[in-house]
């Protein structure tokens, strides 16, 4: 596949850096029999397949930004009847599918966080919360815009105004590891972090039920307008068969396992590298983990020990092995092509490790967010750093941002004309409905513009 990279000289004029192309090879590049990026687990043997992009054809590129394919048919037929029961039976329906599903049986399944106690929390989680939240709080401050008036023509003023959207559903996952950070990047352990970002009733479930639950409204849970937030592909599913239904609901994005991909040259640490892929292998064992080797002198060897001691060393160390067992390397010529590949790939989180890492970021044109230089590693911008790290995945960053300000908004146009306006502006309206054989919208102006006249007439006499 031909691709290519455009960069902006000195002068901000568009210039097209030279073609590359991907050849052929229809199997990885690897030996097995070096176990290559690979090492035992609790008998769990994990090895990152490698491909060489000069190597590779049109297709065998285009299949590497391919995500596993998530059967969407057979999970919308068990979410389906899930959505429906919630919308009939309400809390009774939550309550069966928690205890069918989670093991747990709930006495109710709302809690009004004005009612709860503050909790308390040991002096340095609370430290550490309190800075991620004022850190994400300054972030997503900035991003508030001034209302601005523009005057189009004499008379003619034309203006964009935000509102908030009145509720909204955030959804912290919980899986095999609950996420209290996501209660902070969605509002900003969970009850403090609730009670910090403005939460007012906390859902005590979770799956296609809590989600169903939120967009519906039960005897307890309050409807929402629109649901964030991060979860498995049975809450996945439900948001988009929710987002399409009766219960008028919108959603953040699409979402699937989380990833990163990591562009590292011969300057980049081992340990830093091996620490990165694993900081999202360990997420679960659908994490897709992509190394992108940018030139020569990168120490893979180096890499693939430091990849087996850390990943031996983690509590979920067997959850990152085989993450990892379906993730893989590629090795790039040049930066231009390993950008090129990451843009076409589109990763939910990038981290470019690599020398004058900064000069890179302009052409960056499809991912979540961006991690640049040595001292960046994803794991600030999950926590602390102040960006919002519900990010679209599977893909989805060549089309969706991720969460922000404006996530929380919706946006009015508003415009007002006075008498001398319309008198300039509306001709052109009358023609242009004319022509569409739309005459009630010509009338609509038409007749404003003869009182216009009328009254200029009545009043020269």
């Amino acid at each position: 596949m031909d691709s290519q990279l455009l960069l902006l000289n000195k002068n901000n004029t568009l210039t097209k850096l030279p073609q590359f192309s991907f050849f052929a090879s229809p199997k990885p590049r690897y030996n097995p029999s070096s176990n290559f990026l690979g090492f035992k687990l609790k008998r769990v043997m994990c090895a990152m397949k490698s491909y060489r992009l000069s190597e590779l054809n049109n297709s065998e590129v285009e299949s590497l930004k391919a995500r596993p394919r998530i059967d969407f048919s057979s999970i919308f037929g068990i979410v389906n009847p899930i959505v429906d029961d919630v919308r009939q039976r309400g809390d009774a329906a939550v309550k069966d599918y928690t205890s069918r599903f989670d093991k747990v049986k709930l006495d109710k399944i709302v809690e009004n966080v004005s009612e709860l106690p503050d909790p308390e929390l040991d002096a340095a989680v609370k430290e550490a919360f309190d800075v991620a939240y004022n850190n994400i709080y300054a972030f997503h401050l900035a991003q508030k815009s001034a209302e601005k008036s523009v005057e189009n023509m004499k008379g003619v003023i034309c203006k964009r105004v935000a509102r908030s959207i009145s509720s909204v559903g955030l959804y912290v996952p919980g899986g095999t590891a609950v996420l209290p950070s996501t209660a902070l990047m969605l509002a900003i352990e969970v009850l403090y972090c609730a009670k910090k970002a403005g939460v007012t009733h906390i859902l005590k479930a979770g799956g296609a039920q809590a989600i169903s639950a939120m967009a519906w409204g039960t005897e307890s849970c309050p409807k929402v307008a629109k649901i964030f937030g991060p979860g498995n592909q049975y809450v996945t599913a439900a948001k988009m068969i929710l987002q399409n239904s009766e219960a008028m609901i919108s959603i953040d994005m699409p979402a699937g396992p989380s990833e990163v991909l990591v562009i590292a040259d011969r300057y980049a640490s081992p340990v830093h590298i091996a620490a990165d892929l694993l900081s999202q292998a360990e997420h679960g064992p659908d994490s897709q983990v992509v190394l992108v080797v940018a030139g020569d002198g990168v120490d893979m060897k180096a890499i693939e020990e430091e990849i087996s001691k850390q990943c031996q060393s983690l509590p979920r160390g067997e959850y990152a092995s085989k993450a990892l067992s379906h993730s893989f390397t590629v090795f790039a010529r040049d930066m231009v092509e390993a950008v090129s590949f990451s843009n076409l790939y589109a990763p939910e989180h990038l981290i470019i490790n690599v020398k004058e890492a900064e000069k890179w970021e302009s052409f960056i044109e499809n991912a979540g967010s961006v991690f640049l230089g040595p001292w960046t590693p994803e794991s600030v911008g999950d926590y602390a750093s102040g960006t919002n790290h519900v990010l679209p995945t599977y893909g989805y960053a060549r089309m969706y941002g991720g969460v922000s300000l404006d996530s929380f908004q919706k946006y009015m146009t508003v415009q007002s004309l006075t008498e001398e306006g319309l008198r300039k502006l509306g001709p052109y309206v009358a023609t242009m409905a004319e022509v569409e054989g739309l005459d009630a919208h010509k009338r609509a102006v038409t007749l404003r513009l003869q009182d216009i006249e009328a009254r200029q007439v009545s009043n020269t006499r």
